[in-house]
């Protein structure tokens, strides 16, 4: 698979996983400390900062990296 695909399928998955946990929290089917939001918000920003990393965006690097923590350390929270 060419190089460039791969890293656009990605970000593509990425941005689906955020768009959706915004959509249904946003219609309020999820709230935003429920499992499901934080792990589609962990996953899909996890992998736009792998996308980033590999096209060099660095301050989207940033962003992506701070979604993500603060999802993860959410849900880390949420399951003690």
């Amino acid at each position: 698979m060419d190089f460039d695909l791969f890293t656009e399928i990605i970000s593509y998955v990425g941005m689906i996983c955020i768009l959706t946990a915004f959509l249904l929290e946003t219609r309020e089917i999820l709230g935003s400390k429920d499992t499901k939001y934080l792990s589609l918000m962990a996953f899909g920003s996890g992998l736009l900062a792998v996308r980033a990393l590999l096209i060099y965006e660095w301050a989207f690097l940033v962003l992506e990296i701070v979604w993500c923590l603060a999802a993860i350390l959410a849900l880390l929270k949420k399951n003690r």
